[in-house]
């Protein structure tokens, strides 16, 4: 499994948006987290405390698999999540730090 962190800034005024599919992007992270996918994540907020953005740290088969996953993420695929920073990345092991 190829492991990415992404970190997705919002679309200027994309609170209203965001809010509006929030529940159906929840429903798609159940989905991937079931399938192994989501490891981690959460969003970003700004000073006064709203969502700005997300950060997501998941792993695929593949970076295909990884955009074929943002092309369903409704997030991306609305338009909500205004630019997409992806990392390739490999996460710590903690089972294994924590052992030794």
């Amino acid at each position: 499994m190829q492991q990415f962190a992404l970190i997705c800034g919002d679309a200027p005024d994309a609170l209203a948006a965001r809010m509006a599919a929030r529940a159906d992007h929840m429903a798609g992270l159940k989905t991937e987290r079931t399938a192994g996918h989501m490891v981690d994540g959460g969003a970003m907020l700004d000073e006064a405390g709203n969502m700005v953005g997300s950060v997501v740290l998941c792993q695929f088969e593949s970076r295909a698999a990884l955009d074929d996953y943002l092309s369903r993420e409704i997030y991306a695929r609305e338009g909500i999540w205004g630019e997409i920073e992806i990392i390739s990345m490999r996460f710590v092991d903690w089972s294994k730090l924590m052992a030794d």
